[in-house]
Order: C-alpha cells, then sequence, then structure tokens
C-alpha cells in the first residue's frame, strides 16, 4: 500500500518479514512469547511507512498505523482488535501527543506506550515524567529516527497481560502497635554492602531497619517511620537501631573486618539537644570511634533544618561523625544545604544511577553533582546500582563508593561473610585485584 493511505491502515493483517516468502519463514521456537500488537501513530505518513516497514523487518506481524490522534482513538474504541503496544509522536497537529496520551490514560486501554518524537531529549523526559504518575505504562521514549535496537529494546519491555489479582490489603497501625513492638523487640536490622568502585573492596555496610510483625512478617520502614515520627516514638527507635548497629560493627572490626556503619537520622533526633552527647558516649562505650558511624540524613528533610538541629549536626562533625546528605538530587535546595551543613558524604538518589545510561539528560547530572562534590571535599556514594553498566558508568565519571542489588541486597549479619566471599568471585574484572 502507498504511504499516502487513509488515516488507519490495514487492521492488523499478519504480515511477512521481508525478504521472506511462505516457504522461508523461520520455524517457531518452542512456546515462544506472544508478539505485541502495535499500533503507529504519526502525522506523517513517511514517517509511518518507514517505522511500519521496520517493524516487519523486525518480525513483528500485527501493525496498524493511524495518521491522527483522533484517527487512534477511534480505532482503539471500536475495540476490533486488541493493541498491546501504542508507538505515538507527540507535535502532531490538531491534537497533539500530550492530549492524546491524556484521552488514551482515561480509558480502559491498559497496553503500553512508546514515545517516539523529534522534539529532543529535555521536552521527552519531561513528558515521561509528566506520564508517570498515570495509568499509562509507559515502555520508554526514543527520539527521531529511532534504531531497530533501541525499539527492540523497548518493546522486549512488554509482557502480557496477567490475570487480575486481588491486591493484598496493607493493615494500618497506630502508636499502640509501635510501643507493643518496642516492648516485644520486634525490630530487626538487616545490612545493604557499600563497595569502593576502584577496587570493588567493601567500606561499609547501611543499617536498615524492620519490623519482624508477629502476623504480617517483615514490614519495611515505608510503613512505620513516618508513625513514629508522629507519635513521638522516633527517638526510642533510632537509639535501639544505632544500639544494636554499633554493636554489630564492633562484633565485624573484632574478627578483622574494619568496616563503617551508615545508619539513617531523623530530623527530630537532631533537633533533641543531647542526641550528639548520647552518641559520642555509646560509641566509646561499645568500643568504637565516631569516625566509624555515617549519619544519613535525607535531604528533603535538611531543606527545614533548625538552628537546633544545625547545632547538633555541628556537634556531631566537631565529635568526627560522618554526615551524609542522603537521596541528593530529589530536593529543592541541595546547593544550600551543601553550603550550610558540614557534610562529608553526598549520596546520589538511585532515580539518578539507575539506567542513566540510556537517558541523555542524566550522565551530565550525575557527572556534574560528583565533580561538585568532590571540589567540596566530599565522598560520594551511589545507590540504585543494580547493573553492571550502572557500575561501569559510575567507574568512568568517578564516584567513589557504589551501593545496589547489582552488588548486594539488604541481608542479616550472619550472612554478610558468604555475601563477600560470592562478590570477592563475581566483582566486575575491571576492579578485581
Amino acid at each position: 500500500m502507498s504511504d499516502e493511505g487513509p488515516d488507519i491502515w490495514p487492521p492488523f493483517l499478519p504480515t511477512l518479514p521481508l525478504g521472506l516468502g511462505p516457504a522461508e519463514v523461520p520455524p517457531r521456537a518452542a512456546a515462544p512469547r506472544r508478539q505485541p500488537s502495535l499500533l503507529l501513530v504519526d502525522d506523517d505518513p513517511f514517517m509511518l511507512g518507514m517505522q511500519s516497514r521496520m517493524l516487519r523487518g523486525m518480525g513483528y506481524m500485527m501493525i496498524g498505523t493511524a495518521a491522527s490522534a483522533d484517527a487512534a482513538l477511534r480505532l482503539l474504541g471500536e475495540r476490533q482488535v486488541a493493541v498491546d503496544v501504542v508507538i505515538c509522536d507527540l507535535n502532531m497537529p490538531e491534537v497533539d501527543g500530550l492530549e492524546f496520551l491524556r484521552r488514551l490514560g482515561a480509558s480502559d486501554f491498559r497496553g503500553g506506550v512508546i514515545l517516539l518524537s523529534g522534539e529532543g531529549p529535555r521536552i521527552i523526559h519531561a513528558v515521561q515524567k509528566l506520564l508517570a504518575g498515570r495509568a499509562l505504562l509507559i515502555l520508554g521514549a526514543l527520539e527521531k529516527p529511532a534504531s531497530r535496537a533501541a525499539l527492540r529494546t523497548l518493546l522486549d519491555q512488554w509482557q502480557p497481560a496477567a490475570l487480575p489479582s486481588v491486591a493484598a490489603e496493607h493493615p494500618g497501625y497506630g502508636a499502640d502497635d509501635l510501643r507493643v513492638a518496642q516492648d516485644g523487640a520486634q525490630w530487626v536490622l538487616h545490612y545493604q554492602p557499600k563497595v569502593d568502585l576502584r577496587s570493588g573492596g567493601l567500606t561499609g555496610v547501611e543499617a536498615l531497619v524492620r519490623w519482624n510483625h508477629p502476623l504480617h512478617g517483615l514490614v519495611y520502614p515505608d510503613r512505620f517511620i513516618a508513625l513514629a515520627e508522629e507519635c513521638g516514638a522516633i527517638d526510642a527507635l533510632t537509639e535501639w537501631v544505632m544500639q544494636a548497629a554499633l554493636e554489630q560493627l564492633a562484633l565485624w572490626h573484632r574478627s578483622g573486618l574494619r568496616i563503617q556503619m551508615a545508619v539513617n537520622v531523623s530530623m527530630q533526633n537532631l533537633c533533641a539537644p543531647d542526641f550528639a552527647p548520647r552518641l559520642g558516649a555509646l560509641v566509646r562505650h561499645i568500643g568504637l570511634s565516631p569516625q566509624d558511624l555515617m549519619l544519613e540524613v535525607t535531604e528533603s528533610r535538611v531543606m527545614a533544618v533548625s538552628s537546633a538541629a544545625l547545632e547538633t549536626l555541628v556537634r556531631l562533625r566537631m565529635q568526627r561523625f560522618g554526615l551524609s546528605i542522603d537521596d541528593f538530587g530529589t530536593g529543592h535546595s541541595s546547593l544550600a544545604q551543601l553550603r550550610d551543613v558540614p557534610f562529608t558524604e553526598l549520596k546520589i538518589d538511585r532515580g539518578f544511577v539507575h539506567d542513566a545510561r540510556g537517558n541523555q539528560l542524566i550522565p551530565p547530572m550525575l557527572e556534574g553533582s560528583i565533580g561538585m562534590a568532590q571540589r567540596l571535599g566530599l565522598h560520594t556514594v551511589a545507590e540504585g546500582v543494580e547493573t553492571e553498566d550502572d557500575w561501569a558508568l559510575l567507574r568512568e565519571i568517578g564516584c567513589d563508593i557504589a551501593q545496589g542489588y547489582f552488588i548486594g541486597r539488604p541481608m542479616q549479619s550472619d550472612r554478610l561473610p558468604a555475601w563477600l566471599e560470592d562478590w570477592q568471585t563475581r566483582q566486575p574484572r575491571s576492579t578485581a585485584r
């Protein structure tokens, strides 16, 4: 068919890959995953023709096109065919891509969406963020003209819809539940490794608190930390975490494992005038030094730092405790925080780390943050390192320390030796000695 066809081009007729006749169709592998049916939406007939030919050449058999947003919505509304993935241009006349996607999200369409546009990476990234909280499944975004490999990578992320399941209801907790947890010794700590990006060596762990609920099993901190702050239970919880984490660190030190412990602290902890002296006394009592402990403060909380909390942070630093600004990049006054608070470490949020190489905007920001931190004399830690490619990029731009699932998940203390033995055999060769 000519590229200058009607608004909607054939109703998803199966097509053969270019260059293959009926006798040349490759044999199917056993039980292959079902191919997605695709709908291309673009007001440019030439682009529609080029994209559809390329996709057919890649072996995709069910392809339809629509030369306008209205035409695509009509086709989807008729429900004569099931569309699994919509590949959509952003800049279209009358109804642009944003309006189309808004209407699509309001419909009962539950497939995936790939943004394909010539608008440039900053606009494409902004659109992705705009759509992130909506019902649409955004598989990714590509600049025109997209390569076969890039399209294949995004289309491979599509999965057939699973059967609907009943979502598990999360029980609500109150202040009385936290008191029972405190009195009943229901808190437990898991530890996530932090390793040197140059040598691959273990430098420390972060202590992460869990609630070992007698009925609900492990409950994660996003379910109870805010409650603890609201009802005044955060000081007792933090005191327990510090005691347990430092006692475990002392055990590791005595066994010859000289690493640092990182612990999260709440802004409410820092507002207590006796927090710094009490923590100093605890560290000395256990037989450690303040340099063995890194205190992590979430960036968004530092934005509202009071004079009392700032005084505590200064006193902690004067005792030589490490201070880390956690989740860096997610707040709104990062430079002011680095100027006003005596941090020794900058911990970059996972949103700027995982798959950073796949987004043209992120690597310059990542490199800029790391360079700024180094010029200020701060160590840099990247969390959310999930792949070897994440690891490689961070090494290239000079980050100091990595933390994430690629290295190790949070684990109980007795599993750390086995993890360390495993890590020494599988760490990237570029760092192995």
